[in-house]
């Protein structure tokens, strides 16, 4: 599978996910939701997954954490807010950046249309 092929798989789960749920649960239940209805679908799913920088030589363990990421391909990080900030963008930005990745997707289900909560970050 691809990046593209993973993302889209993301995108399909999320959809199902916020029909069923809707918007307005804790971004931990929808990480845990995710996480389930991706493995189901036989994908590779971390959680939380720290994300040290390198600087020169030396990998920094500072405290950046990736909510998720799929098949070592897409990070995804999950929000559940009324608006996404431009900082969650620049976030996702970084976290891709720093995991070497070539693409990250930011899941809002905080809003009441999910295609208005899913923005896609590329490095």
């Amino acid at each position: 599978m691809t990046a593209d092929d993973v993302a889209r798989e993301i995108v399909d789960a999320c959809l199902k996910i916020h029909r069923k749920l809707g918007p307005g649960l804790l971004e931990s239940v929808y990480e845990s939701v995710l996480s389930y209805e991706l493995k189901h679908r036989g994908l590779d799913v971390k959680i939380q997954v720290p994300l040290p920088v390198k600087y020169e030589d030396v990998f920094l363990e500072v405290g950046f954490r990736a909510d998720m990421i799929v098949s070592e391909l897409v990070i995804v990080e999950l929000k559940s807010v009324e608006n996404v900030l431009p900082v969650h963008k620049k976030q996702l930005l970084t976290y891709v950046r720093i995991a070497d990745k070539k693409l990250g997707l930011l899941i809002n289900f905080g809003t009441e249309l999910m295609k208005d909560g899913i923005t896609r970050i590329i490095n």
